[in-house]
């Protein structure tokens, strides 16, 4: 059974720092994208960062380009994200999810992602 488990997500001030994590199991991830998505209330799910599980570029939504680091520890099978000078803009709920496409061209479309993790909330007060 594959699942994807978030966590590292809490309540945190502008201008402030939080890491998500993604636990990844149940089967091998290797020719995998890794993607971090979120979604604020009455928003729809945005793009957010991905990476290929086997390393290489890294792609960003240029709202948080510059703040955000994605990244792959192959030995934990885990997925990270990075998130600094947080802004209140920031606050949603954070889901990482895994696929198998041409990440160059698609990563940012949710429907071809086949995993989710089930949600992490990041709240940023101004």
């Amino acid at each position: 059974q594959v699942q994807l488990v978030e966590s590292g997500g809490g309540l945190v001030q502008a201008g402030g720092s939080l890491r998500l994590s993604c636990a990844a199991s149940g089967r091998t991830f290797s020719s995998y994208v890794m993607g971090w998505f979120r979604q604020a209330p009455g928003k729809e799910r945005e793009f957010v960062a991905a990476i290929s599980w086997s390393g290489g570029s890294t792609y960003y939504a240029d709202s948080v380009k510059g703040r955000f680091t994605i990244s792959i520890h192959n030995d934990k099978n885990t997925a990270y994200l990075q998130m600094n000078s947080l802004k209140p803009e920031d606050t949603a709920v954070y889901y990482c999810a895994a696929g198998r496409f041409n990440i160059v061209v698609s990563r940012t479309r949710p429907r071809l992602y086949d995993y989710w993790g089930q949600g992490t909330q990041v709240t940023v007060s101004s």
